[in-house]
């Protein structure tokens, strides 16, 4: 966690980063450092301010948010493949360990995020 949290804090650097402490996602307690903030909009047409990434350890994964969409599709669901032994959702990586993933290739992904929020 302190290594991605390091990776991650680089590359947003300038942004907020922030702790996210709630229930989220179907009522489950979470606690997501946030790294980042953007405005989305939700289904119900309410804006919400949101990170652009997340970082959370939960129970049995670690898990990489990515709220960044490019051409329609989220980045995670367009490019989370191919960042190592990975489980990919819509918007989220999860990993058992830091071994399991390119960091480099994960690097690259939080910097298109970046770039694409920094040009909204």
């Amino acid at each position: 966690m302190v290594a991605l949290d390091r990776l991650i804090s680089d590359v947003m650097l300038g942004t907020p980063r922030e702790l996210y402490e709630g229930k989220f996602w179907g009522g489950s307690d979470q606690s997501i450092i946030g790294y980042g903030r953007m405005s989305s909009r939700r289904s119900d047409g309410a804006t919400v301010e949101w990170f652009v990434i997340g970082l959370a350890r939960q129970k049995q994964a670690i898990s990489v948010y990515v709220s960044v969409v490019e051409d329609g599709r989220y980045l995670v669901e367009a490019r989370g493949a191919g960042v190592g032994k990975v489980k990919v959702g819509k918007s989220v990586i999860s990993f058992r360990s830091l071994d399991d993933i390119d960091t480099t290739k994960l690097r690259h992904l939080v910097e298109r995020a970046r770039e694409l929020t920094t040009e909204e």
